[in-house]
């Protein structure tokens, strides 16, 4: 079973199972494929997190596929150019691009096929083309002035000649086909096995002649970017050479009979582990399910645990057993007695350990805007300028599991790079510009990100994948549409179609880390008298779209061996398939 992002993701994955591939196998032909089809969502120097489940290793690993920040990347640095935030585009918030290396792990470790196989999809895709669909073509609208006018590079890749692709056109990426064509000949020429080919593969990308362009397209020249001025890149030859990508232990929290597992605070992925952990401490089970009870506790837990995130997530955190602080029981009781019967309009974390929290340093929006490819919002009817986020569930006959979310290196994010037919990506964006908070930039250090698929276990036992794109919004999303198969007892689609919410109360993640204190935006489709009871509470209830929140999809594997998937109906591009 495999449900993604977009249906012919779905589609390659399930032709690898059908020929025999595992999980693994089929989630890397699928991330690659999403790379291809969803440009303005995931591109090939962007990076992914991934859960997996092994029936070989009976494990759950995390496979971090987050660059990192270049060595030249100091606060210094972006000060001394009179810059108080990373840009939210072009060249100087680009990290070590970790997708690449990411899937080639888990091919290599867990995976059984070659890498002309897995790769040949994307390959056919950029090649032949593929239909644009209309949120693509939105987009590259949005940036299509300043193609031409400053990012010519960009230009000659998406657009017609001069003009905006039309919706269902044919788009075909010559350049990408090359440079993966190249990287399988410089594999299977030095490579003598298998593995042997996935190793070179990630040399010719890394320490090759991959690296090598990016390199050059960084210092040759400035482009301009969100700054408003033109700015090289800090990439260099020992950045990319020195990086791999690793594998670590999931962060995990025990709900019930379920084990649900995470990545660790270098990424916003334990949000939805605390805010279970507050769920537990509230006694959530005793509230009905669906009921405005029910909805305020999962509001109000989630302002709570992003309360956290903001104060002590990032990859430049000091603080000892951080985890094992956040998701004990007894921190999370006195968290929880925080949640009163009106919705609360501040943000408020928790002291950590006897520390004070950190909430980061003053930003000074002045009159800069965050300009297109900046950001991460979810894209959707009038939202065309940031970036956004893929996903991809699989399940195979073994029990195997994987759950990955890449993202970054959008079409709108930096000049495209002429000799690899891509950009690179724009995470930098994400650090803070003042010292000492746990998500402060410095050299080597992962930006915190909100890329966060999830695994879950049931009784021990190997059982779901699942997880969507959206910002700020995917471990909000999440926890409810795994509290409504949980708790609810809905099946997959049935959860994932329930109408959606979201809060604002707390900061973006993205410049300008904005925030709406008390503001839930909402699926029309709410019961209206749940609604007025939330309203009557104190939360700012906006009502949306009836089908425009998540992006999520789903896949589970039973005891008796039957394999379920779901998908996204928003948007008409999510797609689930098995056999």
């Amino acid at each position: 079973m495999v449900g993604s992002t977009h249906w012919l993701a779905t589609a390659a994955g399930m032709s690898v199972l059908e020929r025999g591939g595992n999980a693994f196998d089929a989630a890397v032909a699928a991330g690659f494929v999403l790379q291809v089809v969803e440009p303005h969502m995931s591109g090939p120097a962007g990076e992914v997190p991934i859960l997996l489940w092994s029936e070989r290793d009976q494990a759950v690993e995390v496979v971090c596929g987050q660059g990192v920040a270049p060595r030249e990347a100091t606060i210094e640095h972006y000060e001394n150019l009179g810059l108080d935030l990373v840009p939210g585009t072009g060249l100087l918030a680009a990290t070590v691009p970790g997708a690449f290396g990411a899937w080639m792990l888990l091919l290599e470790r867990w995976g059984t096929w070659r890498l002309r196989d897995v790769l040949q999809y994307a390959i056919d895709y950029a090649r032949g083309g593929f239909p644009a669909d209309a949120l693509l073509v939105a987009t590259i609208g949005s940036v299509a002035a300043l193609f031409r006018d400053e990012w010519q590079p960009s230009a000659a890749t998406w657009l017609d000649g001069d003009r905006v692709p039309k919706v269902g056109s044919r788009i075909r990426l010559p350049g990408l086909a090359d440079t993966y064509e190249r990287v399988i000949k410089a594999a299977e020429e030095t490579g003598h096995d298998r593995d042997s080919e996935i190793r070179a593969a990630v040399d010719a990308w890394y320490r090759g002649f991959v690296a090598e362009a990016i390199v050059e397209f960084c210092h040759d020249q400035p482009w301009a970017d969100t700054s408003g001025e033109p700015h090289r890149g800090l990439l260099d030859a020992e950045d990319l050479a020195g990086w791999d990508a690793a594998v670590e232990s999931p962060a995990t929290y025990n709900f019930g009979q379920y084990t649900v597992c995470k990545t660790g605070p270098w990424g916003q992925g334990p949000v939805l582990l605390q805010q279970l952990a507050l769920l537990d401490a509230v006694d959530v089970r005793s509230v009905p399910y669906g009921s405005a009870d029910y909805l305020h506790l999962l509001i109000e837990a989630g302002k709570l645990a992003f309360a956290d995130r903001e104060a002590w997530y990032g990859d430049s955190g000091t603080v000892p057993d951080l985890l094992g602080e956040l998701l004990d029981p007894t921190y999370n009781k006195g968290r929880g007695q925080l949640i009163g019967e009106r919705a609360s309009l501040e943000l408020r974390p928790g002291s950590v350990g006897g520390r004070q929290p950190n909430l980061g340093g003053p930003l000074k929006p002045a009159d800069r805007s965050t300009g297109a490819g900046s950001g991460e919002p979810t894209l959707g009817p009038g939202k065309t300028a940031g970036g956004d986020t893929c996903h991809v569930d699989v399940v195979d006959r073994h029990g195997n599991l994987v759950s990955a979310t890449p993202s970054g290196a959008w079409l709108q994010s930096s000049p495209t790079v002429p000799k690899l037919g891509f950009c690179l990506g724009t995470r930098a964006q994400m650090f803070w510009l003042q010292p000492g908070h746990p998500n402060s930039l410095r050299p080597g250090a992962r930006p915190r990100t909100t890329l966060t698929p999830s695994l879950a276990l049931r009784d021990g036992k190997p059982w779901m994948a699942f997880g969507t794109p959206g910002g700020d919004q995917q471990d909000q999303w999440s926890t409810a549409f795994f509290c409504s198969v949980a708790l609810g007892g809905l099946g997959l689609q049935a959860a994932i179609d329930a109408p959606a919410f979201t809060s604002q109360h707390f900061p973006s993640s993205f410049y300008p880390r904005a925030s709406r204190p008390g503001h839930v935006l909402a699926e029309e489709r709410l019961d209206p008298a749940v609604v007025a009871e939330l309203r009557r509470r104190g939360h700012e209830v906006e009502l949306t779209g009836a089908w425009t929140l998540g992006r999520l999809s789903a896949v589970t594997r039973d005891d008796d061996g039957f394999v379920r998937g779901a998908a996204n109906t928003r948007g008409g591009q999510g797609y689930a398939a098995g056999r």
